[in-house]
C-alpha cells in the first residue's frame, strides 16, 4: 500500500501567459487570450503539497501536518501570494507561469525545507481555476488538466442486452434522465519543456468545442456514434478518451463526473475505473496512551482536547477490474453505493475513539482511519478497491493506493 498526506493552502496572484521571445501570434496560440494580457490576470490557487513516508506507531502520524502548514505556508506567503508572478517571483523571468509550471516551482522551493522528517514531498497538486490544474510529481512526471462540460440526456442500457436485462441492471436509470457531465482531460510529460504548453490552446479549445458540438444538449443512445455502445458512465468515459485521443496525442487518461459523487475514468493502456464519494460524521480527539499528558498536548494541539472534537469527513472509493464489454459496466453501482454505507454505518455518529474497537488502542489520525476504512470496503468489493481517500477537513486529505 502507498499513503499519502496532503495539505491544502491558498493564494492569489496575477500573470500573464506568454514566451518573451515568442511572437504575439505564436504566444496566441500556445496560450490564447490570457497572452495578451500585458499587466497580468488573476487567479485564486489551491496547493496540495502531498507528502509519502512511513507512520510513526506511537502517534498515528505521517508527517505532522502543522508543519506543512507552517514551513511551506512561509514558501507560498513570501514568494507567491499576491505576486505578479512573471515580475515578482524569479523562477518565471524567462518561463511562463503555467499551471504546471507554478506546480514545479512550488515542489522545487518547498522540497528542501522537509530535509529533516522521514516523510518526502512527493507530488504538488495546484488548481489555478475550475477549468485547469497540474500535478508535479517528484520524479520529473507532470500531469496537465483541462475540464470541460456538457449536458446531455440518456438512457443507461446496453443495445447489447434485452430490454429485460437492462431494466434488472439499471434500474430507473434505463429510463430517460440527464446528466450535467463535467469531463477533466489529463495530459502527461515525462519532463516538463517549461517553455512550450503541455497542450496548447488552439488545439484543446477546438477538439474540446467539436466535442461539445457532438454531444451537448443532445439525446445521446441516438447519437449514431454511440448507437452500438452501452450508454453508461464507464463507456462513456472510453467514448471521451478515444474521440479526444484522436486529436490529442498526449491524452493519458479522462475523468468522467456524471454528477459530482460519481465519476468514471478512462486511461491510455484501456484501464477502466469508478469512483464514488461518501461522507460521514463521527467525533474523535487524538491521543497516544504511551505518551505525557504534556507530550500529547504539544504534538496534538487542539486536537488533543479531552473532551474529543468531530468532522463531517469525505470519502473517495476508487475501484478497478474487468471491464465488461456487453453491459459497459466495470462494477454495479448499487452494490458498490451499498458496500460502502455498510462500511461506514458503525462510525456514523459515533465518537471513533469511545463507541467503535477499531481505535481503542491506536490513535484516530486521518491515516489510522483511511488504513482502517481500506479492508472494510475492500472486502465487501472482493479486493477491487485502487484507491481510497479521506478529507477530515477541506484542507487535509489522507490517501492510500493499491500498489499490486
Amino acid at each position: 500500500m502507498f499513503l499519502t498526506v496532503s495539505k491544502r493552502l491558498e493564494f492569489s496572484a496575477s500573470r500573464r501567459l506568454f514566451v518573451r521571445d515568442w511572437t504575439d501570434s505564436e504566444n496566441l496560440t500556445a496560450f490564447g487570450p490570457e497572452s495578451i494580457a500585458r499587466y497580468g490576470t488573476g487567479r485564486n490557487y489551491v496547493v496540495y503539497f502531498i507528502f509519502t513516508g512511513p507512520v510513526d506507531a506511537t502517534t498515528g502520524m505521517l508527517i505532522n501536518i502543522s508543519e506543512i502548514k507552517e514551513r511551506a505556508g512561509k514558501i507560498v506567503q513570501q514568494r507567491f501570494d499576491h505576486k505578479f508572478l512573471n515580475e515578482q517571483n524569479p523562477a518565471f523571468a524567462d518561463l511562463p507561469p503555467t499551471p504546471e509550471n507554478v506546480a514545479w516551482q512550488l515542489y522545487v522551493d518547498v522540497a528542501p525545507l522537509f530535509s529533516d522528517v522521514d516523510a518526502k514531498l512527493c507530488a504538488c497538486h495546484l488548481t489555478e481555476s475550475p477549468d485547469r490544474s497540474a500535478t508535479f510529481f517528484f520524479d520529473g512526471r507532470c500531469d496537465g488538466n483541462y475540464w470541460l462540460e456538457f449536458s446531455a440526456a440518456r438512457r443507461t442500457m446496453s443495445p447489447h442486452l434485452s430490454e429485460a436485462e437492462n431494466r434488472k441492471l439499471f434500474g430507473t436509470a434505463a429510463g430517460p434522465h440527464g446528466h450535467h457531465y463535467r469531463a477533466r482531460l489529463t495530459f502527461r510529460t515525462e519532463k516538463l519543456d517549461g517553455k512550450a504548453p503541455l497542450f496548447r490552446h488552439d488545439s484543446i479549445n477546438a477538439a474540446s468545442s467539436a466535442l461539445r458540438s457532438e454531444l451537448h444538449h443532445r439525446y445521446l443512445n441516438e447519437i449514431a456514434s454511440l448507437k452500438d455502445r452501452p450508454i453508461t458512465t464507464e463507456s462513456l468515459a472510453r467514448y471521451l478518451f478515444k474521440r479526444m485521443n484522436s486529436s490529442l496525442p498526449t491524452l493519458h487518461r479522462v475523468r468522467l463526473h456524471e454528477r459530482e459523487d460519481f465519476f468514471a475514468e478512462a486511461w491510455e493502456d484501456e484501464n477502466v475505473f469508478l469512483g464514488m464519494r461518501m461522507s460521514f460524521n463521527a467525533a474523535h480527539g487524538l491521543h497516544a496512551a504511551s505518551l505525557s499528558e504534556i507530550e500529547n498536548a504539544k504534538l496534538y494541539g487542539k486536537c488533543n482536547n479531552p473532551l474529543g472534537h468531530g468532522h463531517h469527513y469525505l470519502t473517495e472509493t476508487t475501484i478497478g477490474g474487468d471491464y465488461d464489454q456487453r453491459s459497459g459496466t466495470l462494477y454495479d453501482f448499487v452494490k458498490l453505493r451499498d458496500a460502502i454505507e455498510k462500511s461506514l454505518e458503525p462510525w456514523q455518529d459515533r465518537h471513533l475513539d469511545l463507541e467503535t474497537d477499531d481505535f481503542r488502542e491506536i490513535p484516530s489520525t486521518g491515516e489510522n482511519i483511511v488504513r482502517a476504512l481500506w479492508p472494510k470496503i475492500d472486502n465487501r468489493i472482493g479486493q477491487r478497491l485502487t484507491r481510497l481517500r479521506l478529507w477530515e477537513t477541506a484542507n487535509n486529505r489522507f490517501t492510500l493506493r493499491r500498489t499490486s
